[in-house]
């Protein structure tokens, strides 16, 4: 039986796992919504601090089961939503019922030219096509506008959590860069990205810790009694730390934030000297 991640010849294939944990989480979009964590306020005006509008219109891109449209909601925005995925597309309408959301990705993006003040990516950013992505986020952005991407993350430099993330780890566990961006990224249509991190929490409990990493992807592509040794070490290890082992906790995120602004476009008139 051909293996997730590999080619038909067995050898491993990282665009194939990239494409896998991309499109694992429709599935499981009730527990996506119910167990990921949501995004600091702080840093979502940070992301659109450029803009002068008090209540800009804002494109949630990949946005999921809407986790960054609740925040963007809370801080006055106009959200309209795009997400190619049905069943995560189909939580968010249940959730936010008043926001727009449509069928598309970020390499098409089913908008017009110039017709939002910022667009958004949260957790999804690492999934786009960037070569395709980038040209249609300028394309729909008004000059001046804001491109930014979120990543929540657990906080490595907390010990416990430190060990946790070595027992999290799957065959299908992709390298950080391949998430996070270990530079800064560049594109001619935009100025130079300027990247921040900001200190959150998530109230869990060990179980409902377990949970959440069973709605990550590399947790979602491997077999079933793979996955379920995972969740059974996973907990093990939550309810043997004093940290963990009882009650709640906070668990401990750093959400890291890259955001950009859409520079004027060029029209190809030369410009005196």
């Amino acid at each position: 039986m051909q293996d997730f991640g590999q080619s038909a010849d067995g050898t491993s294939n990282p665009a194939r796992l990239r494409a896998e944990r991309a499109s694992s989480f429709g599935a499981h979009a009730a527990a996506y919504a119910e167990h990921r964590p949501d995004y600091p306020t702080s840093a979502i005006r940070w992301a659109l601090e450029p803009i002068a509008t008090p209540a800009p219109v804002v494109l949630d891109l990949g946005a999921g089961t809407g986790k960054l449209t609740e925040g963007l909601l809370a801080v006055g925005a106009e959200v309209i939503a795009v997400e190619p995925d049905a069943a995560m597309r189909a939580e968010l309408a249940r959730r936010f019922p008043e926001v727009n959301a449509s069928a598309g990705a970020a390499e098409s993006i089913p908008l017009a030219d110039g017709s939002v003040d910022a667009v958004l990516a949260g957790q999804a950013l690492h999934w786009f096509d960037k070569e395709r992505a980038f040209p249609e986020i300028a394309r729909v952005l008004r000059v001046g506008g804001v491109f930014a991407a979120l990543w929540n993350e657990d906080d490595l430099d907390v010990e416990w959590v430190a060990e946790l993330h070595k027992v999290t780890r799957t065959a299908a566990s992709l390298p950080s860069q391949e998430l996070l961006p270990a530079r800064l990224p560049a594109h001619p249509s935009f100025e130079n990205f300027e990247r921040a991190d900001f200190p959150h929490r998530q109230r869990r409990t060990a179980e409902s810790l377990t949970a959440t990493i069973g709605t990550h992807s590399h947790t979602l592509v491997i077999p079933t009694q793979a996955r379920n040794a995972l969740l059974e070490r996973i907990s093990d290890y939550l309810h043997g730390r004093p940290e963990t082992a009882t009650g709640e906790f906070d668990f401990p995120i750093r959400t890291d934030v890259i955001r950009t602004v859409r520079r004027p476009i060029d029209t190809g008139t030369p410009q005196p000297n």
